[in-house]
């Protein structure tokens, strides 16, 4: 059981909406560089590998290949610099952390594809389905005219 305290704490700091994401997920993630005076975002797109912690400690794990080496970025969940998160393609796994995927390399980490992601502006995300118009047949010719 977690300390009451520290509870209220960092209710403060936890962002309302976390982004909504599983593990095998194809994700972009949006995070703020600083680099001097100027602010820039910096796109890191990866498969999420695992998630761990709750709270404010709670993190996530994505791993892409560039230049044929494994490179893993450890983001936490509630953090201010993720500007957004985006799931390019869900997967289908069965396990609660991929670590497996840090031996394999090509085609051998390819992910069953997952269900399709649903854009959240359109009606079937937010549950309602709006009602289809009816259709009206139009009256059939008459056969001798």
């Amino acid at each position: 059981m977690r300390n009451a305290l520290l509870t209220h704490v960092e209710s403060k700091h936890l962002q309302a909406t976390p982004p909504q994401f599983s593990i095998g997920d194809l994700v972009d993630v949006h995070c703020k560089i600083v680099e001097g005076d100027k602010e820039r975002i910096q796109v890191f797109s990866g498969t999420v590998i695992l998630r761990k912690g709750t709270g404010i400690n709670s993190t996530f794990t994505v791993r892409r290949i560039v230049n044929n080496e494994g490179v893993e970025r450890i983001f936490p969940l509630h953090s201010p610099k993720i500007e957004k998160l985006e799931v390019k393609r869900k997967s289908k796994v069965r396990r609660a952390k991929l670590n497996y995927l840090r031996g394999l390399t090509g085609k051998a980490t390819r992910l069953k594809e997952g269900a399709p992601i649903v854009p959240s502006d359109s009606p079937a995300a937010s549950g309602t389905v709006a009602a289809a118009a009816p259709t009206v047949a139009a009256p059939a010719a008459p056969a001798g005219a």
